[in-house]
């Protein structure tokens, strides 16, 4: 299983990625400002779900990858670290999506909540290339890969849905605040990208 120092990594490399304005986050606020904060909850839960059952078909192939060859395993960690790079940079050059997302909220759609979030994380390229690409940065490969890649994808799960609720809950109250301001967001935005560029280097010089 992860080390302890692998462990803090995730966390905070997770905090960071969750953060960055992407499908996931922009369609919880645009939920919360157009169906309230109920629906946009539920929503949440499904997103979740729909991020667990990318995990599960990932690690899958992870473990059979990383099993298979040491060399792959390394290039998969030097692609995951600039990966991370890249979303660093994207999230500096669109620093103004999630502002845009809640001045302009988006119609609400028909249908069950937890089934729209559910088809939102389960379709969102985004974390399947982040899944892929960044947690096997976490994983002892002489170990069991999969259920490794499993837990960390359930642990980062629960942490999307602690972020994205969080922001449903506030959506309403934050609009009028960033309304001020929204230089505000767009500075948060910005600062959670440097922050992943950071990273990413780190990991690319990091055994």
């Amino acid at each position: 299983m992860p080390s302890s120092s692998q462990w803090v990594a995730f966390l905070v490399a997770s905090i960071l990625f969750i953060q960055v304005p992407g499908p996931s986050l922009l369609f919880t606020i645009g939920r919360a400002l157009t169906v309230g904060r109920r629906e946009a909850l539920l929503s949440v839960v499904g997103n979740a779900i729909g991020l667990v059952a990318q995990v599960v078909l990932v690690a899958i192939g992870l473990g059979a990858v990383v099993a298979a060859s040491a060399t792959a395993y390394t290039a998969i960690k030097v692609l995951g670290a600039a990966y991370v790079v890249w979303l660093g940079i994207q999230a500096i050059r669109h620093r103004a999506d999630a502002r845009l997302a809640m001045e302009n909220a988006a119609p609400a759609r028909r249908g069950h909540p937890v089934r729209i979030g559910f088809t939102v994380g389960a379709t969102n390229p985004k974390t399947i290339v982040f899944f892929v690409a960044f947690l096997p940065q976490f994983t002892d490969p002489t170990g069991p890969v999969a259920l490794q890649t499993v837990v960390l994808g359930l642990v980062f799960g629960l942490m999307a849905v602690a972020s994205d609720g969080a922001w449903a809950i506030a959506a309403g109250k934050a609009r009028d605040w960033f309304a001020r301001r929204p230089s505000r967001l767009d500075a948060l935005s910005a600062a959670g990208g440097t922050m992943m560029v950071g990273l990413g280097a780190t990991m690319l010089t990091v055994d």
